[in-house]
């Protein structure tokens, strides 16, 4: 038996056919980390990415010593080939945690329903992916000049062994390093924020000098039990993920975690009940649509006065009425979106979790059938705590195959689903759609007939948002994003309007944009501006419910302009079904006759009561007032 060692390599040539077939796969398995290329796209981190892959085969192939032990270990990243390459093609990024969660949850009928008559192109791949797979075994088994036996496979190990040892002592201990200011990456997360400087507690409240920054850089090098920056393993955990087919595994322990997590936020709350009870007649058809937006600010939309005309449609509709003054009071999604879905309260808005359920679970007591269709992401650290509220609808769908700063489905592929919802037998439905509105990249969010303003950052794949010359690029791009949500937010107000039946929908966005408004140096949104706190919201209903609830109509064109905050939704929704329960608070529903104003809390520098704080520079910053001090009688 030929066996493989330092000492007895064999040239590519001389090995056998099946050897060769063998190694050939595992380097098309990981040549797909390098699919980008082959579309003429670049590779973050190349270099870096080859060797992370080429060390991890190493040790790898060390650990099991023969590919016949392995190979079984392979068949799952093969089968996720052609999906990861499909994700890169059409939505410019590959296999993520939420994708995971999509394959691993939807069911059978419903991707069947979803690939339509490509499900038997997706067979014949299957098909074709196992027989590459079982002839590559084959040859797995029948080769073993690809046994690595010489004593070498056990330094390897050991050296990998160390090597993950530190790494951990470093990631728990902490590494003796000079602190590094860097700024945040709007492609990394849900929050899209301008460059931010967090000060250390050696560096808060003062600029350091250069001998500060080196007695600091001393006094961080010799912190008892740090590792040595010298020390350090130079490993990667994001290009780790990327490699194939171990950064499938990263993503599957995110999966596994995200799942436990989100298991956690629904047992909280498992045996929560509203006690909520339909009043009137439970076989009237009647449909309830909630539109969550993302993004939006209230002075872009030309329905509140903007000067473009970025709402042609809702304009035209003589039954919705605009909300003036609704405010959020926290500026992240996977914050902002339980206030408004939940009873949660403002100043528990950065708090995870919640006791309680949402306005999804109050309506399926009261006999809806619920809905929850999203274009948004699934699961992943600002995902879950949103989706944890989506799953108590009796269907959920999450249709996002891209991100949110890449390409992704434009906001119209909610539109069938809704379709489908609205021809559901049950007499009662509560439908809530969650768009991915007016997220950057803005241009990304809308088709080429909807680019309307020029000129635009439409077809620019990574535009310099922190370039000031392409100000006038990112607000035109921002206006057609808005554009184009009148347009979606008019199609399916079209849909009810033909059900012929008592029909309402209320959109509310989740926080606002900063755009570099006039001297603002600051881009997108955590930053604590006017513009990201208020938000548009209206509430559209069909001439069937106006004639049914004119009390309700009369009262919501009343309070049209009354101070709101998100804090509103959830009891506003209940209302607005005609829904009660025994603790409901109508004070706090705007269709309500009890509406009473509220003290408005939003997150800037701590808890600010929005009503009497100041708007601070060009940037709009809300400050809380500073307390007037009374001088004291007798000093002049």
């Amino acid at each position: 038996m030929t066996r493989f060692s330092l000492r007895s390599l064999r040239p590519l040539w001389s090995l056998r056919p099946g050897s060769c077939f063998l190694l050939g796969s595992y380097i098309l398995l990981s040549a797909v980390a390098f699919f980008s290329f082959a579309i003429g796209k670049p590779v973050e981190h190349a270099w870096q990415l080859f060797f992370t892959e080429a060390i991890a085969w190493v040790v790898f192939w060390a650990a099991f010593q023969s590919p016949r032990w392995f190979h079984y270990l392979l068949l799952p990243a093969m089968l996720a080939v052609p999906v990861e390459i499909y994700l890169r093609l059409y939505f410019g990024q590959g296999i993520s945690t939420h994708h995971l969660g999509i394959m691993f949850e939807t069911s059978p009928k419903e991707a069947m329903e979803f690939l339509g008559q490509k499900v038997w192109l997706l067979l014949i791949l299957i098909i074709a992916i196992c027989g590459w797979w079982g002839i590559s075994l084959k040859a797995a088994r029948s080769s073993p000049e690809l046994t690595w036996r010489h004593f070498s496979r056990w330094i390897v190990i050991a050296v990998a062994l160390l090597g993950t040892a530190i790494w951990q002592y470093g990631n728990c201990v902490g590494i003796a390093a000079t602190p590094v200011v860097a700024p945040s990456n709007p492609d990394s997360s849900d929050e899209d924020e301008a460059p931010v400087i967090t000060p250390t507690t050696e560096t808060k409240g003062r600029a350091l000098s250069n001998p500060d920054l080196e007695r600091l850089r001393q006094r961080l090098a010799k912190s008892p039990g740090k590792l040595p920056a010298w020390a350090a393993i130079p490993y990667s955990e994001e290009v780790m993920t990327q490699t194939w087919p171990f950064g499938l595994v990263s993503y599957a322990i995110d999966f596994w975690n995200e799942r436990t997590y989100f298991q956690e936020l629904s047992e909280e709350n498992r045996n929560f009940r509203f006690h909520a009870k339909l009043i009137g007649d439970p076989k009237a058809p009647q449909t309830v649509v909630v539109v969550i937006g993302e993004s939006s600010r209230f002075d872009r939309w030309s329905l509140n006065g903007y000067k473009r005309d970025t709402n042609p449609r809702l304009s035209s509709e003589s039954n919705l009425v605009s909300l003036n003054d609704m405010v959020t009071p926290v500026t992240a999604t996977r914050l902002s979106v339980p206030i408004i879905v939940s009873r949660k309260p403002a100043t528990m808005g950065l708090k995870a979790g919640f006791s309680e359920k949402s306005f999804l679970t109050a309506y399926k007591e009261a006999g809806f059938k619920t809905f929850w269709i999203s274009n948004q992401m699934s699961f992943g650290k600002f995902d879950t705590p949103v989706s944890a509220f989506a799953k108590e609808a009796d269907v959920t769908a999450f249709l996002n195959l891209g991100g949110f700063t890449n390409n992704s489905n434009f906001d119209d592929v909610l539109l069938t689903p809704m379709n489908q919802a609205m021809q559901d037998p049950s007499p009662k439905k509560l439908i809530v759609l969650h768009t991915l509105g007016n997220h950057w990249n803005y241009s990304h969010r809308y088709p080429k007939e909807f680019d309307h303003w020029q000129p635009s950052l439409f077809g620019i794949v990574d535009p310099e948002y922190t370039d000031l010359k392409n100000k006038d690029a990112l607000n035109n791009s921002y206006d057609n994003s808005v554009l184009y949500t009148d347009w979606i937010l008019g199609e399916l107000i079209e849909r009810l309007k033909a059900n012929n039946q008592l029909s309402t929908m209320m959109y509310v966005s989740d926080h606002g944009q900063t755009l570099y408004d006039g001297d603002c140096l600051l881009a997108f949104h955590g930053h604590n501006t006017q513009f990201e706190f208020h938000i548009p919201a209206f509430i559209w209903y069909s001439d069937a419910y106006g004639e049914q609830f004119p009390e309700k109509i009369e009262q919501l064109h009343k309070h049209q302009k009354s101070k709101l905050s998100t804090e509103n939704v959830f009891h506003t929704l209940l209302d607005m079904g005609n829904i009660q329960y025994p603790d409901e608070k109508l004070e706090w529903s705007i269709l309500n006759s009890q509406l009473q104003r509220h003290t408005r809390f939003v997150d800037s520098h701590g808890w600010v009561d929005y009503d009497h704080a100041d708007m601070n520079g060009s940037c709009r910053e809300v400050i809380a007032k500073k307390p007037v001090r009374k001088k004291k009688k007798g000093r002049k």
